[in-house]
């Protein structure tokens, strides 16, 4: 769905915390991971408190007044084209959003991979001969999950599957920048991924039934002014 204008823009107030800081930006250990799989520098987390109860179907406008607010405007940051940050800028006219499924609280998610040949016990991610899918190299069976729709492994993770940000953070690990150097075990995928998911998620714990559950919203979204931000 995609909302234009700026139809109650004014009823959501938001107000940037740089205070906030994230620990999986600080961690020494996913910085260096960072630089060898060619994203250090291109990613970024910034926090903002808006002064409304947020409801579910109230998306749209939401997201709209997000990307209207002046705090926002001047302090949302933005990966150039050229790889520069910069801000927002302006206010936008359009914004297209889906929600990301988000339900996932156990790393447990990913223990097929080990089940089913595509990780040794060891951790090893396997491999196979290369292959490409627009101009990714894949090497290993792990790629070929992610990627590769006709692949023996594919079907390991439904299509739920593949559209949760668990997933999707993963994914985005895995593959990596264009000058990505791939790891030969999948550990440092599945570290990388958990400490960025614990600090992005909010969990809340059912005081009767201890049943821990996800009270975050996750959304896609592609924001446009007289450019795609």
């Amino acid at each position: 769905m995609s909302a234009e204008g700026g139809r109650g823009a004014a009823r959501f107030v938001f107000r940037a915390l740089p205070q906030k800081s994230f620990s999986c930006l600080q961690d020494r250990d996913i910085a260096d991971r960072l630089l060898k799989w060619s994203m250090q520098g291109r990613i970024t987390a910034q926090a903002f408190s808006f002064d409304q109860q947020f409801k579910p179907y109230q998306k749209d406008e939401f997201l709209m007044a997000f990307f209207n607010d002046q705090s926002v405007i001047s302090s949302l940051k933005l990966l150039s084209s050229s790889g520069q940050w910069t801000t927002l800028g302006s206010k936008v006219t359009k914004i297209e959003a889906t929600v990301v499924p988000c339900t996932q609280i156990s790393m447990s998610f990913f223990d097929r991979l080990y089940s089913e040949g595509v990780v040794r016990e060891t951790g090893t991610i396997v491999k196979c001969y290369d292959d490409y899918y627009d101009d990714i190299l894949i090497s290993d069976e792990l790629r070929k999950v992610l990627l590769l729709e006709d692949s023996d492994h594919y079907d390991l993770f439904t299509q739920l599957d593949h559209e949760e940000f668990l997933f999707c953070l993963f994914k985005h690990f895995c593959i990596g920048g264009t000058l990505c150097q791939f790891e030969d075990a999948v550990d440092p995928y599945l570290e990388t991924t958990k400490a960025f998911y614990k600090d992005l998620v909010s969990v809340q714990k059912n005081p009767e039934t201890k049943e821990i559950r996800i009270i975050s919203t996750v959304f896609r979204v592609s924001a446009y002014n007289h450019r795609i931000c």
